[in-house]
């Protein structure tokens, strides 16, 4: 089907506006890649960049053979798929009780907000001293609790350091979810839960049939970008056990390789690999809510 002279016209001028922002994100995002891409297949050095070779995939093969690299993919894989599946359960569970009509509603809403709005260096320092083995107050309340006989250094020990980690971002992270859940929530009219009671639906009913179905495209939004801010982790885990092996994310790895090692080559490549795996997870997430929405009554 040709299009008309007025629809060619309209597509010319949509083109128009979106170039300015179209060579924006070229700029800020699309040649920090492009560069990021090409010094990963060098040689290049962070004190020797004026003496750069050109190595091809040689170190992509160094990165597939190298077993501290699987260790970061399989503890940011945990990490994101453990910390954003709790937040969005807690989150969900929050939002319905805030979406409740009850007393001092509002306080709780901005109470809520308060572990997101911490900076994460901040809030990951404040719980580093508070998982201290031997000053924290986590632990002197377990002690006195007689949940465990003596202190853990839960961020040092390689069996908790990952567990930690989580607790502490779902800690800050999960009013994030809370709010853009409870903002669905309250764009749902009223007089479907109203005639869903009528019709004998109960709580549970009304939740998995009406409201989880209507709220599930904003749901799958905020699911998305949690996923991909725990996939490219950074500050939580470098701030609470440094370049620990046991909670390494391959953000830290490639900070690891890129700055302490001076690697710009290899780190760049692992920067590469961590920007491939976040498109990955991120198509694949898009293509599952498509699914979703998709398979909705009267689509």
């Amino acid at each position: 089907m040709v299009a008309s002279p007025l629809a060619r016209q309209r597509s010319r001028t949509a083109w128009l506006f979106l170039a300015p922002v179209l060579l924006t994100l070229a700029g800020i995002a699309g040649w920090p890649l492009a560069r990021t891409i090409w010094f990963s297949l060098t040689d290049a050095r962070l004190d020797l960049l004026d003496d750069v070779a050109f190595i091809g995939l040689e170190n992509y093969g160094f990165l597939l053979t190298d077993p501290d690299w699987w260790v970061a993919v399989r503890n940011t894989l945990v990490f994101a798929g453990v910390s954003v599946t709790l937040e969005t359960l807690l989150g969900i569970i929050i939002a319905l009780v805030l979406n409740a009509r009850m007393r001092g509603r509002g306080v709780l809403r901005a109470a809520m907000l308060i572990p997101w709005a911490i900076p994460t260096v901040v809030s990951a320092q404040m719980w580093g001293w508070m998982l201290h083995d031997q000053y924290g107050v986590i632990n002197e309340m377990l002690v006195w609790l007689g949940l465990i006989a003596a202190p853990v250094a839960w961020t040092a020990n390689h069996a908790t350091a990952l567990a930690a980690v989580i607790a502490v971002d779902v800690w800050k992270t999960t009013p994030f979810m809370a709010l853009l859940t409870l903002a669905a929530l309250q764009l749902l009219p009223e007089e479907l839960h109203e005639a869903a009671e009528i019709d004998g639906l109960g709580p549970v009913g009304r939740f998995f049939r009406i409201t989880l179905p209507l709220i599930w495209p904003a749901l799958m939004v905020a699911i998305i970008f949690r996923t991909l801010d725990a996939l490219r982790v950074f500050d939580l885990m470098y701030v609470l056990t440094g370049n620990s092996r046991a909670t390494a994310s391959m953000s830290v790895y490639a900070r690891q390789q890129l700055v302490d090692f001076q690697d710009v080559g290899y780190g760049s490549a692992a920067a590469s690999g961590l920007f491939l795996v976040i498109a990955i997870v991120t198509a694949l997430f898009i293509t599952f809510g498509r699914v979703r929405l998709g398979a909705e009554p009267g689509r």
